[in-house]
């Protein structure tokens, strides 16, 4: 199945391309890697799931903020490469703020990972990173960048 249909059999819609908060672009292609800037959860302009996880956001609620920072990484390949485009996603790295006794990183970056499969199917395989930092811009629980491979030219 296509992207396109497995989004759909899912329930799900990309959505709208948010624009980068800085100097720089959301997707940088070079020779044959293509670079997704950082995505977090934001829905159409609408910026959701700000806190720490395990304190204003649950775990549960850390990944469907994943999900939705998966779709937007999604939604700027679409918009800039085409999913026909890519060979695969090669690598993510996931952010997150959380309180101190919090310990679900994993789960939460599942919510991304399992998405990308589920969308991508083997082409959406990938190796990753999960980072606990102090803080993320606009207060966000979660960010995720990504790589993808281009067909050589």
């Amino acid at each position: 199945m296509t992207p396109e249909e497995n989004l759909s059999k899912l329930g799900l819609m990309l959505p709208e391309v948010s624009t980068p908060g800085g100097s720089y672009v959301s997707v940088n292609v070079r020779a044959n890697i293509a670079y997704v800037a950082i995505q977090f959860p934001i829905r159409n302009e609408e910026f959701l799931y700000q806190g720490r996880l395990g304190e204003e956001i649950s775990t549960v609620e850390g990944v469907k903020a994943m999900e939705l920072c998966a779709l937007n990484v999604l939604a700027q390949i679409d918009d800039k490469i085409g999913f026909d485009n890519i060979v695969g996603l090669n690598y993510i790295d996931a952010y997150f703020q959380s309180g101190k006794d919090w310990d679900d990183s994993p789960i939460v970056v599942d919510g991304a990972s399992n998405l990308f499969v589920n969308v991508l199917e083997e082409k959406g395989r990938h190796s990753r990173s999960i980072f606990g930092v102090e803080k993320l811009p606009r207060n966000f629980s979660v960010g995720l960048t990504a790589s993808f491979t281009l067909p050589s030219s």
